[in-house]
């Protein structure tokens, strides 16, 4: 197949975004965008079926189900139906961020200018609700239903940063990478420390060391950390019941998890929960 000389492509149309365009897209094997300049805001895209794929053919960033794409502004917008997809269905956002926003922007670079994140189960779920509800929003008459699309996509955002490490493990031992991913893909597994160092390659007592000595916690108290911090955002977010966030977040009894949390937060779930409606 013979690759087009870029500057001879046509380029797509430009939106203009004053805060937040939110859509949902499901095209077909034609479908394909080019802006050799990018825009000025930042582009979201999430994956829903299909595939996709952004950049040159000879370096293509791979869209597909559970992953969120993040392109920078001034980056080359290249992307379209993957070769050999019947379709592409897909949830995007143009945005011009808050400033208080931009430490939720920093993202793995799979590429340059365009960040990846990898989402399964209660994430990307959240995920994907949110930016419906952008969707939503925009389609809402007025200001407010700008405003609601504007906190849909920072609820977005929040959700993709509960599975971005790249921030918060800079300079980890990549061992340990491997087991802080096994314990984000799935809260309710069997994250004993026996299981982790397993996956680390390491003995017990070697992950266990460390562990402590990189993060400063034993791996059983990182791993209800992350188990509580995920409780606490599905009670910003959700309107799901108490009990089912528990048991979503690994904890098999609802009075226990209710004990850790009010240890770790000086609240109980039900009161940490009713703040959001001050």
């Amino acid at each position: 197949m013979t690759i087009q000389d870029p500057a001879a492509r046509p380029e797509s149309h430009t939106p203009v975004v004053r805060r937040v365009i939110a859509g949902e897209f499901d095209e077909d094997p034609r479908y394909a965008t080019y802006r050799a300049r990018g825009t000025t805001d930042w582009l979201l895209v999430h994956t829903l079926d299909g595939g996709g794929r952004f950049g040159a053919r000879s370096a293509d960033v791979p869209a597909v189900p559970g992953r969120t794409l993040l392109v920078r502004p001034g980056t080359l917008h290249d992307y379209g139906t993957a070769v050999g997809q019947e379709r592409w269905h897909f949830l995007y956002a143009h945005f011009h961020p808050r400033d208080d926003w931009l430490p939720l922007l920093s993202w793995p670079q799979v590429t340059a200018g365009i960040g990846s994140i990898e989402a399964t189960g209660e994430v990307r779920r959240g995920i994907e609700a949110a930016l419906r509800t952008a969707v939503g929003g925009r389609d809402t008459a007025g200001r407010n239903g700008e405003l609601a699309a504007v906190n849909a996509l920072e609820s977005a955002l929040l959700w993709c940063d509960r599975v971005n490490i790249s921030r918060e493990l800079a300079g980890t031992d990549e061992r340990l990478l491997r087991a802080i991913a096994l314990i984000d893909a799935d809260l309710r597994a069997d994250l004993r420390v026996a299981h982790l160092a397993r996956a680390s390659s390491l003995s017990a007592s070697r992950f266990a060391h460390l562990f402590v000595t990189q993060f400063g916690v034993s791996p059983q108290r990182f791993v209800e950390r992350r188990r509580l911090a995920a409780a606490a955002r599905s009670l910003e977010l959700t309107n799901r019941t108490i009990t089912s966030i528990a048991a979503a977040c690994g904890f098999e009894s609802p009075m226990y998890f209710a004990s850790r949390f009010r240890a770790r937060y000086g609240m109980s779930p039900s009161e940490f929960r009713a703040r959001r409606e001050l």
